[in-house]
């Protein structure tokens, strides 16, 4: 009973040290980025999370799956996990914006469906799923980026 309770109190604590900065997905929301580069940025942002909450977790002794939790739930306020993901606008979007017709705006729209197939294969495969369940979520995750 002890060691929850401690638990409570440590994630509580370590849960508003981070309050105050900006999450990776506002910072990468703030400064526009997109494709490789945010793929990049986040990458790098989540490690330095990572490190930054188990150092955090080792100063305040916790061990086992109670520093997991405590990381975890760290990291995931950090990198903007906890909070939701800024919208991106549909390739339908995109294509609208950028007032593109016939032949140009076909191969924008197969370019970004194409990319955004990457995107959510690497997502599906970050969740671990396979089979039907991969592509189940490749066909939600693409016609949500497209914009069907």
């Amino acid at each position: 009973m002890k060691f929850i309770a401690a638990f409570v109190i440590l994630t509580a604590l370590t849960g508003n040290a981070f309050a105050m900065t900006a999450s990776c997905t506002a910072t990468a929301t703030e400064k526009k980025l997109a494709g490789a580069a945010m793929k990049s940025f986040m990458t790098k942002c989540e490690k330095d999370a990572t490190a930054t909450c188990e150092a955090d977790a080792k100063t305040h002794k916790l061990a086992g799956a109670a520093m997991d939790a405590n990381v975890k739930k760290c990291v995931g306020e950090m990198v903007g996990a906890v909070a939701a993901a800024p919208e991106k606008p549909t390739c339908k979007a995109m294509s609208t914006e950028k007032k593109l017709a016939g032949a140009a705006m076909k191969s924008f729209m197969k370019k970004c469906e194409e990319d955004a197939a990457k995107v959510c294969d690497a997502d599906g495969k970050t969740q671990k799923l396979a089979g039907a369940a991969l592509e189940a979520h490749m066909k939600k995750c693409t016609a949500m980026a497209v914009g069907q």
